[in-house]
C-alpha cells in the first residue's frame, strides 16, 4: 500500500517524465532540422529522473543536478550573462530542482530507505547527503549566476553626447521659440525645441497641468482594426489645434486645455479604410490676423451647398457650419473620404476663398481606380509660402488596380492645382486635363515630407508598389522610385535627385518617416544635411542639395532567389549610421518557458531565413528586422545645436508567407473572415499571383520568439555615424497577462522630441507611460503613467503663463491593442 510520501514521487515522477517525452519530441525535430543537441539530452535527464523517482531512488536526484549543471553551463554558452536569455531556458529547470530539494522530496525518500546506513550511522541522513547535496551546490551555482547577470547590461551602449559645436547654426524657420507650426514644429522636421526651461535638474518636477478630452474613441461601426489617435498637436499664438482619429478638428487654449472651436467634417460613411487616423494639421500663416485673433464678424452661416465634384460626389466642407468669405491665416485638415479642407485658425469656418467657394479640394480629381476610403492623406500636407503639398496613403496588399501615388502641388491661396508628380510619368508635371487619370498602383507617400524654400525642393519619403512581397510587374520607374526619397523642385515638380534606400523593395520597406533636415559642421565648413530614417534600421545622411551620401554608404550582398516571375537585387545599400541590428541565429530564440522557446527554435529552424532582405517564399520567411519597422512614422529628433540625432529603434521579427492565387475572387488568407461592410480584405493581393500570410513571429504564448530587448533609446552623432549611446527602454507592465514592469525594452510607435535644455521626451512605447532623458547620457529622469496608450508625438510650447509645457496624446493605437483613449495632457513644472 503506497503512502502519502511515496506518492509524491510517484506524482513528480510522472510530470517530470512527460516533461521529458515533451522535449524529447521537440528536441529530436529540432536536431532532425539541424538545430541544437541540448533539448534531447535534456530530455534523458529528464525521463531518467522521473523514472527513479518512481523506484523511489534518490539517485534521481543526481541525475537532475546533472541537468541542471549541463543547463546553466550551455545557457552562458549561449547567452553570457543576458538575463532574460538565461531565464528562458533555466527556469524551469530551475523551479523543478528546487522542488527536488524540498522536505516533501527527501522525506520521501528517507522513508523508503531506512536501513542502516555502512559504517554506521543513520542511513536517512546519509541518502540525502549523497544525492540532495550536489543538486543543491549544482542550483546554488545557477542562482549565483542569476544574480551576476542581474547587474550586467550586455546590450547597453554608454557614452556622452557632445556639447553644443561651434559654428552650428540652428534654423528657427521664423517659428517663435514658445510655439510648434508644424508635425515637425517647422518644415525642417527636426522634432527639435529651443525652449530650456525643463532641463534635466528640473524635469522630475513635471505635473499634470490640465487635460483635455475629445470625447472621439475608436470601435465605431465601420472602424478599421488601426484607428489611431496619432496627433501631434500645432502651438499657434496662444492656440493648439488638433484632429481627432474620426477627422473632427478643434482648437484649445494653449494654457488652460479649455476648448475654444469644434469642426465636423462629416465624414463620408461606407469607406474601404485600412488605416483610420490624423497624425496632424497644416498651417499658412498668410499675411493677415493671427490664429489668436478674436472672431471676426465675416463669419457666416452657410450658404446653399454648391454642386459636389462629379469626379466623386463627397460632402461639402462648407455646407454645415460657419463660413468666412476670405481666410489669410489657414489650417488645412486632409479627410479620409479624400479631400483638404481650408479652415479660419480663429473660428474654424471653412474658407470660401479656397476650392471654389467649397473651402475644400477633391483629391479624387483625375485618380483611377475610385474606392471610397482606398486613398486619403494620413499624415499632414506640407506648407510653403505659396504652395500646398499633398501625397497620401492607398491600399497596402488588397490588389493591383489601387489609385495612383502621385503628388500634387495646389496653390495656397486657391487650392488650383499648380503641378503633379507621378512616379508612373515622372517627366510630365503639368497637371492634367479633365477625363486623363494618374498611373494607378504607383509608389505612393503616406508619411510626411520637409520641405526647404531656400533651395527650392520638397523632400518626399515614398512606399512600395503594392503588393509589397511580390514585384513581378513593376515598371522600370517603379523600380526606380520605390523605397526611396525623392527631391522635387517646388516650381515645377520636377525631379531634382532621388535617393533609393532598397532595390526592388520585396519587404514592405516603405521610407516611412518624414526627413529631418540640419546643417552640419563638416570639416569646418557648414553643409546642409538630410536625415532619412528607414524601416530596416538604417539612417541615411544626404547632402539635400544633390542627395550624395555625406556618411559613407556601400552596397552590400543580398540573398537571392525571389519567388517565380520575381526577381531579386543582387546588392543593397547600407549606411555607416546603421541601427541594423545583427542577423538572429537559432541561439536568439526566446520563450517565457524552455518548452515555447523551444518551439521557437523549431519554427526558426523550418522558415527562410538568410539574414536581411531574404525573398519571400511559399515556405514562410523570416522578415528581420520586420515590416513594423525599426523606425516608422514617429522618425527621429535631431539637435541642430549638438549635430545628433535622438533615434528609438524598435526590432521585432516578422513572418512573411506567398500563397499562390488561382483566382482573382477566392479569399486565400482570410478565409470566412471576409471584413464587415466595405473594410478591405487585407494581403489577398487580388490580381497578384500570390497572396501573403503576414504576422508578428511570436509563440503560441504570443510572446516575441526573438530574445528582448526590443526597443531602445539611442543617440548618435550625425557628422561621424557613431553611435554615442544606447540604453533599452520600456516595461512589458502593459503587455503581459500580469501587470508586472520588467524593464525588458519594448516596442515603439511615436516619435521623439528634443529640447535645448538638454531633455528629451517619449510617450511611444507599448507600456503606458510618458518618460524624459537627459540627452547627454540617455538616463532615464522622469516617467509619468498615461490613462491610454501614447502612440503619437509630443510637442513643447510656452504658455501665456510663461511656463513650459509639454504636451501628450494619449489614445492607444488598434494595431498595437494599446489602450484607447482620447486623452489630451499637459504637463509643466509648478508655479513659482
Amino acid at each position: 500500500m503506497s503512502t502519502p510520501k511515496s506518492r509524491v514521487h510517484a506524482i513528480a515522477g510522472i510530470v517530470i517524465a512527460l516533461m521529458g517525452v515533451a522535449l524529447g519530441i521537440g528536441g529530436t525535430w529540432l536536431v532532425v532540422l539541424g538545430g541544437s543537441w541540448y533539448y534531447p539530452l535534456a530530455a534523458a535527464g529528464f525521463l531518467a529522473t522521473g523514472f527513479l523517482l518512481l523506484a523511489g531512488r534518490p539517485a534521481a536526484l543526481w541525475v537532475y543536478a546533472i541537468v541542471v549543471a549541463g543547463t546553466l553551463a550551455w545557457a552562458l554558452w549561449e547567452a553570457g550573462l543576458d538575463w532574460w536569455p538565461l531565464a528562458a531556458r533555466g527556469d524551469v529547470v530551475f523551479l523543478v530542482g528546487l522542488f527536488l530539494v524540498t522536505p516533501w522530496v527527501t522525506r520521501a525518500f528517507n522513508h523508503t530507505d531506512q536501513r542502516p546506513a555502512s559504517g554506521g550511522g543513520d542511513r536517512r541522513v546519509s541518502a540525502f547527503r549523497r544525492a540532495g547535496l550536489p543538486l543543491t551546490a549544482a542550483l546554488g551555482a545557477a542562482f549565483l549566476v542569476a544574480v551576476a547577470s542581474w547587474f550586467t547590461e550586455p546590450h547597453r551602449v554608454e557614452g556622452l553626447v557632445p556639447a553644443s559645436r561651434a559654428g552650428s547654426t540652428p534654423t528657427t524657420q521664423r517659428v517663435p521659440p514658445g510655439e510648434w507650426h508644424a508635425y515637425g514644429r517647422t518644415a525642417y522636421g527636426q522634432r527639435f525645441s529651443p525652449l530650456e526651461q525643463i532641463k534635466p535638474d528640473n524635469v522630475a518636477n513635471l505635473a499634470v497641468a490640465w487635460t483635455y478630452r475629445t470625447g472621439d474613441m475608436r470601435g465605431r461601426p465601420g472602424d478599421p482594426v488601426e484607428t489611431t489617435f496619432q496627433v501631434t498637436p500645432l502651438k499657434i499664438g496662444e492656440r493648439l489645434f488638433l484632429c481627432t482619429p474620426h477627422q473632427s478638428v478643434i482648437a484649445l487654449d494653449a494654457t488652460t486645455g479649455q476648448e475654444i472651436w469644434r469642426y465636423d467634417p462629416k465624414i463620408q460613411g461606407g469607406l474601404a479604410l485600412q488605416h483610420l487616423t490624423c497624425r496632424g494639421l497644416s498651417y499658412h500663416a498668410g499675411t493677415g490676423t493671427s490664429a489668436a485673433a478674436p472672431i471676426p464678424p465675416a463669419s457666416t452661416p452657410a450658404p446653399a451647398a454648391p454642386p459636389t465634384s462629379p469626379e466623386r460626389p463627397q460632402p461639402i466642407a462648407a455646407a454645415d457650419g460657419k463660413v468666412t468669405d476670405r481666410c489669410s491665416a489657414k489650417l488645412f485638415m486632409p479627410t479620409a473620404d479624400g479631400r483638404l479642407i481650408a479652415l479660419n485658425p480663429t473660428d474654424g469656418a471653412v474658407c470660401a476663398n479656397f476650392g471654389g467657394g467649397k473651402g475644400q479640394i477633391n483629391l479624387w480629381t483625375n485618380m483611377p481606380n475610385v474606392n471610397p476610403g482606398s486613398y486619403y492623406s494620413t499624415s499632414p500636407v506640407v506648407v510653403t509660402a505659396n504652395l500646398i503639398i499633398v501625397g497620401g496613403t492607398v491600399l497596402d496588399n488588397v490588389s493591383t488596380n489601387e489609385p495612383s501615388g502621385v503628388i500634387r502641388a495646389f496653390s495656397v491661396e486657391t487650392g488650383d492645382l499648380v503641378w503633379n508628380w507621378d512616379s508612373g510619368n515622372p517627366e510630365v508635371t503639368t497637371p492634367l486635363k479633365p477625363g486623363e487619370t494618374y498611373t494607378p498602383n504607383s509608389p505612393n507617400s503616406w508619411s510626411i515630407s520637409s520641405v526647404d524654400e531656400a533651395l527650392g525642393m520638397v523632400f518626399v519619403p515614398l512606399g512600395n508598389q503594392p503588393p509589397d512581397q511580390w514585384g513581378g510587374n513593376r515598371s522600370a520607374n517603379v523600380d526606380r522610385f520605390s523605397s526611396s526619397v525623392v527631391a522635387l523642385d517646388l516650381a515645377s515638380g520636377q525631379v531634382r535627385w532621388v535617393f533609393q534606400t532598397v532595390h526592388h523593395d520585396l519587404w514592405d520597406y516603405d521610407v516611412p518617416s518624414q526627413p529631418s533636415l540640419i546643417d552640419l559642421t563638416i570639416q569646418g565648413q557648414s553643409v546642409p544635411a538630410l536625415v532619412q530614417p528607414t524601416k530596416q534600421g538604417e539612417l541615411y545622411v544626404l547632402d539635400r542639395r544633390t542627395g550624395e551620401p555625406l556618411l559613407p554608404v556601400v552596397e552590400k550582398p543580398a540573398p537571392q532567389g525571389a519567388a517565380a516571375r520575381d526577381r531579386t537585387d543582387p546588392t543593397q545599400p547600407v549606411s555607416a549610421l546603421s541601427f541594423d541590428p545583427p542577423a538572429l541565429r537559432e541561439s536568439d530564440m526566446w520563450g517565457a518557458t524552455i518548452f515555447d522557446q523551444l518551439s521557437c527554435r523549431i519554427a526558426f529552424k523550418r522558415l527562410r531565413y538568410e539574414g536581411r532582405y531574404t525573398p519571400p517564399s511559399t515556405q514562410g520567411t523570416l522578415v528581420y528586422p520586420g515590416n513594423f519597422g525599426v523606425f516608422n512614422w514617429g522618425g527621429v529628433a535631431v539637435d541642430p545645436q549638438r549635430q545628433i540625432v535622438f533615434a528609438t529603434p524598435t526590432y521585432l521579427a516578422f513572418l512573411s508567407q506567398l500563397v499562390p492565387r488561382a483566382d482573382d475572387k477566392s479569399l486565400y488568407v482570410q478565409g470566412d473572415e471576409r471584413p464587415a461592410d466595405s473594410l478591405p480584405s487585407l494581403n489577398e493581393n487580388f490580381g497578384a499571383p500570390f497572396a501573403v500570410r503576414l504576422s508578428a513571429f511570436t509563440s503560441a504564448l504570443g510572446l516575441p520568439c526573438q530574445a528582448p530587448p526590443w526597443g531602445y533609446i539611442a543617440a548618435a552623432d550625425l557628422t561621424t555615424g557613431k553611435i554615442l549611446w544606447k540604453h533599452k527602454n520600456g516595461t512589458v507592465r502593459d503587455a503581459s497577462p500580469l501587470p508586472l514592469p520588467f524593464r525588458m525594452g519594448v516596442p515603439n510607435l511615436g516619435g521623439p522630441i528634443m529640447t535645448a535644455g538638454g531633455v528629451a521626451f517619449l510617450s511611444g512605447t507599448i507600456d503606458d507611460y510618458v518618460r524624459g532623458y537627459d540627452v547627454t547620457n540617455g538616463d532615464q529622469l522622469w516617467e509619468s503613467r498615461l490613462p491610454a496608450g501614447g502612440q503619437a508625438t509630443p510637442m513643447t510650447y510656452t504658455g501665456t503663463d510663461g511656463r513650459q509645457y509639454l504636451l501628450v496624446v494619449a489614445g492607444g493605437h488598434g494595431s498595437l491593442g494599446t489602450r484607447a483613449g482620447d486623452y489630451v495632457i499637459a504637463y509643466a513644472l509648478p508655479k513659482t
